[in-house]
């Protein structure tokens, strides 16, 4: 992995920690990581897009890291992550720039290619589509959906419960999801509502082969001493984010798109209609499965990925 740099960026109210690397007046490329990663979680992609003569900025999102982390559960609508990255962009004067994003960095990519159609040149997805705004809150057809089983978003809804079990040790927590969580047991396990995120759950003896010893002390380090608190409270903002993008409701991503799914992720299933709605929203778009793959796809299928990234942005991002 290239060195990289660490900035602190006074924007939108709130202090947020960037990781910096490649050529100073190369083009910039954002890398937004997911729930419940970190900047680290790019490290595969650094080199490569260094090499190919890009900047590559990779910020600790609200709530995590070294990042500020507000209480306020409304501090974490999807406009107001999507400012924070919008503003850092204004403090470095990148007028052109491309968007990557995996997991719930994936919306924030979509949506700032909605935002700043003239900035964001090309969006990149992984695992999470975009099919446009749903005509009601996601949360309430979720509710419907689960009167009587367990469901993780559900699960995260009231603050306190589910960091109760997340926070209790912050290293089991991660080697679950990054178990459990490329495979679907956690988020595709049917039990009774009244279970808790980890029932039923086997617990993993060792990491995945694809985080080393020394990467996972870095995702470690994200959470330690504060907890999951932030991170959760993306989950909590389904009916504010929906009452706040209403000026998009009709607006379509028009940038060239480049969205990657691992066959194995959960993620295929849950939004499978999504899936199948997304190229009426996003017309410019190229999409691919990576197979063998689950959730965590840049870290399992990093040649992959990265092949597929570059050849994107040689086409509609050239250095």
């Amino acid at each position: 992995m290239k060195a990289t740099q660490q900035r602190t960026l006074a924007v939108n109210g709130i202090t947020l920690s960037v990781h910096v690397a490649g050529p100073e007046h190369g083009r910039p490329i954002w890398l937004l990581h997911g729930f419940p990663e970190c900047w680290y979680s790019w490290r595969a992609q650094i080199a490569p897009l260094v090499a190919a003569g890009y900047q590559v900025w990779m910020p600790e999102m609200r709530g995590y890291g070294a990042s500020s982390a507000p209480q306020a559960v409304e501090a974490y609508d999807l406009l107001t992550l999507c400012a924070d990255i919008q503003g850092a962009m204004d403090l470095l004067g990148q007028r052109q720039v491309c968007v990557v994003g995996h997991d719930w960095g994936a919306p924030v990519a979509w949506h700032l290619a909605l935002l700043e159609p003239e900035r964001v040149q090309a969006v990149v997805a992984l695992s999470v589509p975009y099919a446009g705004r749903p005509k009601q809150p996601a949360i309430e057809l979720i509710r419907a959906h689960f009167k009587d089983r367990f469901n993780y978003i559900l699960y995260f809804q009231n603050p306190g419960v589910a960091e109760a079990e997340l926070d209790a040790d912050v290293a089991h927590t991660l080697r679950m999801f990054m178990q459990g969580g490329a495979n679907g047991d956690l988020i595709l396990k049917d039990k009774p509502a009244s279970a808790t995120l980890f029932d039923g759950i086997n617990q993993p003896d060792r990491l995945p082969p694809w985080c080393s010893a020394e990467a996972f002390e870095v995702y470690v380090q994200t959470f330690a001493g504060r907890g999951f608190h932030g991170a959760l409270n993306w989950y909590r903002n389904f009916e504010r984010n929906w009452q706040r993008t209403e000026p998009l409701a009709e607006a379509c991503v028009e940038q060239p798109a480049l969205f990657l799914l691992g066959d194995l992720d959960p993620v295929g299933v849950l939004e499978a209609h999504t899936l199948l709605r997304m190229p009426k929203r996003v017309p410019r778009l190229e999409q691919h499965i990576v197979k063998a793959c689950g959730h965590w796809i840049q870290s399992e299928q990093p040649d992959i990925v990265n092949g597929h990234l570059l050849r994107f942005l040689a086409s509609h991002f050239p250095v």
